[in-house]
């Protein structure tokens, strides 16, 4: 067995959500989900099936972030995972939608920072440990720091 490392590589102005799935039908029913939850909302699907022909499975509403999820997806070539890249959302208004999707099994990671995958191959194929998401702590908050936080919760709307 290999253990590797693979970024997800996903510009600084998107969100994504990386998790495991078990069924064909995860990006429809992720696809309806999110769009149920957010009407207009602009993502793309990535899903790497591992039965059958072990396609990468897409879908969407804008197709630079299909090809980005789908981009990805066969970089990290881990069966039985999805990958949601969004522009207009954040996770906090999808995740609800999606860990309560039937097929959706764990999520590994919602984020904007930079993340790692960590990816165990075998001659059968490739599965994720897990996931590095952004760096490590540099220290405790200080009181600023608590002023900073909570007003820009403030700013962008998720506190009054």
């Amino acid at each position: 067995m290999n253990i590797l490392t693979e970024s997800i590589i996903v510009p600084n102005e998107y969100n994504f959500i990386f998790g495991n799935s078990h069924f064909i039908k995860t990006v429809e029913d992720l696809y309806e989900a999110i769009v149920t939850a957010v009407p207009g909302a602009k993502f793309g699907i990535a899903f790497n099936e591992a039965s059958g022909p072990c396609l990468i499975r897409k879908d969407g509403t804008a197709d630079d972030l299909i090809e980005i999820a789908v981009d990805n997806q066969r970089r990290l070539g881990a069966g039985h995972t999805f990958l949601i890249v969004m522009s207009n959302i954040y996770p906090i208004n999808i995740l609800p939608v999606v860990k309560s999707c039937r097929e959706v099994t764990n999520i590994f990671c919602a984020t904007a920072n930079p993340v790692q995958v960590i990816i165990a191959e075998t001659e059968q194929g490739r599965g994720v440990l897990g996931v590095i998401d952004g760096g490590s702590p540099k220290g405790v908050e200080t009181e600023q720091d608590i002023e900073k936080r909570k007003n820009f919760l403030r700013t962008i709307g998720y506190k009054r």
